[in-house]
């Protein structure tokens, strides 16, 4: 080899030994930097009602939160003091659902954490209100599940459990592990 063709050949290892680690670092740049976009909400907004309908046009649930960020790229949407109004089929009364935090999955499941209450707006039903920690709630078929201690109110009776599977629609509840009922008649 010449000694054109070496000086030519160690500039290009020069070149490229002095511009490598600038083009390694843009590239992790890029990686990290679309990393964190995932971890951005698309938008927030504040004090916000949001209704939601089935496939039919009825009236499935309606949401108000003092915070809500959603996450598209992740597939949910967070909530800061939800009040979720769970409606029903067939003109059944909804159901009314708070906590303190709740997320919406793109598959109509909503978990909801810290002081929840879900509570029957109709006030002659047999169960009133259903209080815990954690629950989630599928919004297609009304159904709820907790594995946590629960507080079942009625209006002649108190329940407690670590745990429940219910339908809202029919209204049937399956105890995970029941601990104590009081009945108090008359009240």
């Amino acid at each position: 080899m010449s000694r054109l063709g070496i000086s030519i050949a160690s500039l290009f290892m020069l070149v490229l030994l002095v511009y490598m680690p600038v083009w390694m670092s843009d590239s992790d740049n890029t990686v990290n930097s679309s990393k964190d976009d995932v971890l951005k909400p698309a938008y927030t907004a504040k004090n916000i009602t949001t209704t939601l309908y089935d496939d039919e046009g009825s009236l499935n649930h309606r949401v108000f939160a003092e915070t809500m960020e959603h996450y598209d790229q992740l597939g949910f949407v967070t909530f800061e003091k939800p009040k979720y109004t769970v409606y029903l089929e067939h003109g059944q009364t909804p159901w009314q659902v708070t906590a303190n935090e709740g997320t919406l999955y793109n598959t109509n499941l909503i978990e909801l954490e810290s002081a929840v209450r879900v509570r029957n707006l109709q006030e002659n039903e047999f169960v009133r209100s259903i209080e815990t920690s954690f629950i989630k709630i599928n919004l297609n078929d009304k159904t709820l599940y907790s594995d946590q201690p629960v507080l079942i109110r009625g209006s002649e009776f108190v329940v407690n459990s670590n745990g429940i599977k219910g339908d809202l629609s029919s209204q049937q509840y399956e105890l995970i592990d029941h601990v104590k009922t009081t009945f108090s008649p008359g009240n």
